[in-house]
């Protein structure tokens, strides 16, 4: 038997996608893994390197881990700045930047030698850090973007997009295995494929482009929900919408606008402005009008107006974004953005954040209200505190971002089921709801063998 490696998994979601191929190259290895530092031989820990205070949490995690078991290996965006690693924490085993998967077995190799048993050959499924029912689907990694804000390139390189075959064999393989979620992820979706030149590759009998729209016209045919993340507004996008008019992929889109100012977002390199957001948005709703629409906001960039705020405030007023996430502006090590001048005091950028929800608040409350007496089909992520309650996710929430939906059930709903329910009283981010119904659920996948260690239809 090998060796017991604690796990210890900070980020985000593209982080925890790393995470579990490092895990499932470990149990492939015939390591026993844990999230715990108890017993284990070495503890890896998967960093996150992007704002200040993750840097700080990752630290501190990394100091914990050397406190209570001594034997050490970092991994992921903070590995990518080892002086910074190392300069916290001398006495680490090994430093590695995000995805570098062989290295980090290469160090846990030095001090827990892999098993010699043949059998291991027989390689265990893959370790999931989600429920079984959804799962995140990275589709590339890096990024082309130059943000000001951003070190995401440095860390993760430029755009490195999987062959559209890749994808859609895990895909069907997590499908065919009981995932009901696909939750789709890279740095920026929308320019997936854009490095392959979106070339071709064989998936089912056929050839299917490197190319988002292709990409997702598969995925949508496996019966499972699919959900877009970091979906920059391409014109190409507008080709995604009427499927989720049809009902082939979840009225979602997760756009991260930052700002509504084109002088603060020139600042910040980012395209667009409140004029021309406004119009996309417009342009999607008017084909798909139960889209909901995700983004998240920077206030208190360096050089933001009050002026610059206000048009902020006025665009969240007017374009009525189903769920917003809002952050005061940070330096990040290593950012461009750290040059520019007319930095805002803190307490400003607190303030204009406290107006910012404030608005935002008022807006998702009015969506929320006009769902009252809606039927809606909601994905079970756990069970809730009163008897026959469960908490669950419209086809309009993602998990951990967004708002959940607490239903009140007959008692013989499980965890990953999908049922139908009639709301029945709204909150700020969240809704009641009572079960009217089941909704039956099977997944429409190919038959998939294995052939030299790859899956194959």
């Amino acid at each position: 038997m090998a060796g017991k490696v604690g796990f210890v998994s900070l980020g985000c979601p593209k982080a925890l996608v790393d995470s579990e191929q490092i895990l499932s190259r470990l149990r492939a290895e015939g390591y026993e893994t844990s999230p715990t530092y108890d017993g284990a031989d070495v503890v890896v820990v998967n960093t996150c390197g992007f704002i200040t205070p993750a840097v700080e949490e990752s630290l501190s995690a990394i100091g914990e881990a050397l406190a209570e078991n001594g034997k050490v290996i970092v991994t992921g965006c903070l590995g990518a700045k080892p002086e910074v690693v190392k300069a916290a924490h001398p006495q680490v085993l090994e430093v590695t930047g995000p995805g570098e998967v062989d290295r980090v077995l290469a160090a846990v190799h030095q001090v827990a030698p892999p098993d010699a048993n043949p059998f291991t050959a027989l390689v265990p499924p893959a370790v999931k850090l989600t429920p079984r029912h959804y799962a995140y689907l990275k589709i590339a990694e890096g990024c082309n973007h130059k943000c000001s804000f951003c070190i995401i390139p440095k860390l993760r390189g430029l755009q490195a997009s999987r062959d559209a075959a890749d994808v859609l064999f895990e895909a069907t393989r997590l499908v065919g295995t009981g995932t009901k979620e696909l939750l789709v992820i890279a740095q920026d979706s929308s320019a997936y494929g854009v490095d392959l030149r979106h070339r071709e590759s064989d998936y089912a009998g056929k050839k299917v482009r490197a190319h988002l729209v292709d990409l997702v016209r598969e995925l949508s045919g496996l019966g499972a929900w699919v959900r877009l993340h970091y979906v920059y507004p391409y014109p190409h996008v507008r080709d995604l919408i009427p499927l989720m008019a049809e009902g082939k992929l979840l009225p979602y889109l997760d756009v991260p606008l930052q700002h509504a100012s084109p002088r603060v977002l020139r600042a910040m390199r980012r395209p667009g402005g409140a004029e021309s957001h406004l119009k996309t948005i417009q342009e999607w709703r008017s084909v798909a009008p139960d889209l909901a629409i995700r983004s998240t906001f920077i206030v208190g960039f360096p050089g933001e107006s009050e002026e610059d705020f206000q048009l902020l405030l006025d665009f969240i007023a007017e374009a009525k974004l189903d769920r917003v996430g809002c952050f005061t502006y940070s330096e990040v090590e290593g950012a461009d953005a750290n040059a520019l001048g007319g930095h805002v005091p803190e307490e400003v950028k607190e303030e204009r954040r406290a107006r910012f929800m404030e608005l935002q608040s008022r807006v998702s409350l009015e969506k929320n209200r006009s769902r009252v007496g809606q039927v809606l089909e909601v994905i079970v992520d756990e069970y809730g505190e009163l008897p026959g309650q469960v908490v669950g996710r419209s086809k309009h929430d993602a998990p951990g971002i967004d708002g959940l939906v607490y239903a009140d059930t007959d008692g013989t709903v499980k965890i990953g089921d999908i049922i139908r329910v009639r709301v029945t009283h709204a909150e700020t981010y969240d809704l009641h709801a009572e079960m009217v119904g089941a909704v039956a659920w099977k997944p429409n996948v190919p038959v998939m063998g294995v052939s030299d260690g790859l899956i194959r239809l």
